[in-house]
């Protein structure tokens, strides 16, 4: 219904909307509020990332470092509270933020989340909200944001929540309090019990769903060879809890950390880094027991944006080995080359299917990554925007996906190598129970300890990482509550020797 009445508003017929249609020339944006509603529209208009977006943004309004944190709160705030923000105009205003122009309907959520999240006087988050969109070209609708963002100011946020919650079952209620999508609470209550997580049945929910509101900090990768964690650390900030790469950082931007500019360092979640640390350590075990082995010859199948490849690059640039790169996206086959500058004699990017490529490629690598594309449930901490942009239907669509990436790197694998298959989801349908289906089609697999794995790499408590029991072997999951990391599922295949 709401899609309806937003089609509508496109084509003129429906008044709410029509009132911002005409607007004046907006101009370069200059305060945080500006910058931030600037943002918030072209990640509705563009489907972008504001993680993407907000760095050039804030630089191209060379704003003060205080005004450049109210513009990230304000961006990161609004989007990740969309839910709660839209439910409690509908009820004050009585209309669907559907209904408004897409400038409008940002600079109201951004408005609410001054209102009821922010300590910001009502007088001052109405009036300078009202400022940003008439400086950005929606004068029109001023009176109209005015009176919503005056309605919305009458009640807390918690008299708010009282109101939509009352009589509402315990996912709706969940869902309003933290700003999920129903389908997603689900979703995640039931990877909870599904990956065995101790707490599943005990505030476990409430703590993914409160960490996934709270910001990710900015971590770097000291890419191993390159540079030195500890040396980055002294300048930049302090080491990270479990990558032996990890860095993060207290402030600043990362640019002008030493060795981001030369790729020798680079911003990479600390899930992310393990990942590729933990295909490493397994894979060196079928290097080691073949004589011939000059080095590791590992394949990265879904290689961009390139922060797994690069760790694995710079790796084998070290132990004399090498990495196929592929990626089907010219534009990310572009970065993971951008990413690797510093290791790229040690790796080969190529744009291709990865299915076809290590289909033509039998037996040929001691180790394969297959990080596949999915839903991104695990990172919502670091994109808050996805929440709103997926549906149920996309995971059952990415599954085929997942499953031939997982088959055909199964098939590049040399006996006795190792195929790490990762997801930045908890979610079952697209972690446990694509590994299940493939181990059932496919014979000579072993199931290895991943956990086990991540416990050596990070020198920390192997059922900390513990995810589902198989056959002589763990899933490895990662949380971003109890971790500190984004959601990544690992888990590791072994091709038998004959």
């Amino acid at each position: 219904m709401a899609q309806q009445r937003a089609q509508r508003g496109r084509h003129g017929r429906d008044e709410w909307r029509g009132r911002g249609e005409r607007r004046e020339s907006p101009r370069r944006p200059r305060t945080a509020r500006e910058v931030a509603l600037t943002v918030l529209r072209e990640v509705e208009d563009a489907d972008a990332y504001a993680n993407l977006l907000l760095p050039g943004r804030l630089r191209n309004a060379e704003l003060s470092p205080r005004d450049a944190s109210l513009a990230t709160e304000l961006t990161y705030g609004t989007l990740r509270m969309q839910g709660l923000y839209d439910a409690v105009v509908r009820a004050a205003a009585d209309r669907d933020p559907a209904d408004l122009d897409p400038l409008t309907r940002q600079a109201v959520r951004m408005g609410a989340h001054q209102l009821l999240s922010m300590r910001i006087a009502d007088h001052a988050a109405v009036s300078e909200t009202i400022d940003a969109l008439r400086a950005l070209g929606g004068a029109r609708a001023s009176g109209l944001t005015n009176a919503v963002l005056r309605r919305v100011a009458e009640a807390s946020a918690e008299e708010w929540l009282e109101r939509l919650t009352a009589g509402a079952g315990e996912t709706e209620v969940r869902a309003l309090r933290t700003s999920h999508p129903g389908w997603i609470v689900r979703a995640l209550a039931l990877a909870l019990r599904r990956h065995r997580r101790p707490d599943a049945e005990d505030g476990g929910l409430d703590r993914l769903l409160t960490a996934d509101n709270t910001p990710a900090r900015v971590t770097l990768a000291a890419l191993p060879g390159l540079a030195d964690p500890d040396e980055i650390a002294a300048g930049a900030g302090h080491r990270g809890a479990l990558s032996p790469l990890a860095v993060v950082l207290e402030s600043g931007d990362p640019r002008e950390v030493d060795g981001v500019a030369e790729a020798r360092v680079r911003v990479q979640d600390e899930g992310s880094q393990l990942i590729a640390l933990a295909l490493a350590e397994a894979s060196m075990q079928a290097d080691a027991e073949d004589e011939a082995a000059e080095g590791p010859r590992w394949l990265d199948l879904c290689a961009g944006p390139g922060g797994k490849t690069a760790v694995l690059g710079a790796l084998a640039a070290q132990l004399g080995g090498s990495v196929d790169a592929v990626d089907s996206s010219a534009h990310r086959a572009r970065l993971v080359r951008d990413s690797v500058r510093a290791s790229a004699d040690a790796v080969a990017v190529s744009q291709a299917d990865g299915r076809e490529f290590a289909a033509a490629r039998p037996g040929r690598y001691s180790g394969v990554l297959v990080d596949a594309p999915c839903s991104g449930l695990g990172a919502l901490r670091r994109r808050p925007e996805a929440r709103w942009r997926r549906r149920p239907e996309d995971i059952a669509a990415l599954a085929p996906v997942q499953r031939g990436l997982l088959s055909a790197a199964l098939e590049a694998c040399r006996p006795g190598g190792v195929v790490a298959y990762s997801t930045c989801s908890p979610h079952w349908a697209e972690t446990g129970v694509i590994v299940d289906e493939v181990l059932a089609d496919v014979e000579n697999l072993e199931v290895l300890d991943a956990a086990a794995v991540l416990a050596r790499v990070t020198g920390g408590d192997a059922d900390s990482f513990a995810s589902a029991p198989r056959a002589g072997g763990r899933f490895a999951q990662l949380w971003p509550d109890v971790h500190g990391t984004d959601g990544m599922f690992l888990a590791l295949l072994r091709r038998k020797r004959d």
